[in-house]
């Protein structure tokens, strides 16, 4: 078979930026053991795979979704959001976190938490150091 061109290619991938990438994922592929679609005819990886793109053998969307899969560093799942509204809805106030009745809930004053009006604290007058 002849060798292959570049524009054999582009004609069935117009940009030569994604075939550059579909051919080298392809050549991957086949280096890890993937079937051929065409003869080998003593030719390396990247050529290969860039015949059988030229030639059309391959489906290229199979090509560019496995490239995508390949490129993506964090996958998102599209799992269904829960229903908050059931569960806002309900006697239950456990979700929204209101405290039953039953229970008494601890207070705390501001000075408690070391709130202040913006005023330094007093500083506590130390003992003398026992071991001077």
């Amino acid at each position: 078979m002849a060798r292959v061109t570049v524009e054999d290619c582009v004609r069935r991938i117009p940009n030569r930026f994604e075939l550059v990438l579909l051919a080298a994922r392809r050549a991957r592929g086949i280096a890890a053991g993937s079937m051929l679609t065409v003869d080998r005819d003593n030719d390396k990886n990247p050529v290969v795979s860039l015949r059988e793109i030229g030639d059309g053998t391959i489906d290229l969307d199979d090509l560019k979704i496995s490239l995508v899969h390949a490129l993506q560093r964090r996958v998102e799942v599209d799992e269904p959001e829960e229903d908050n509204m059931a569960a806002l809805m309900s006697s239950s106030n456990e979700w929204a976190g209101v405290v039953p009745d039953e229970s008494e809930a601890e207070t705390f004053s501001a000075g408690d938490v070391g709130a202040t009006d913006g005023a330094p604290k007093p500083v506590a007058e130390t003992p003398e150091d026992p071991f001077a």
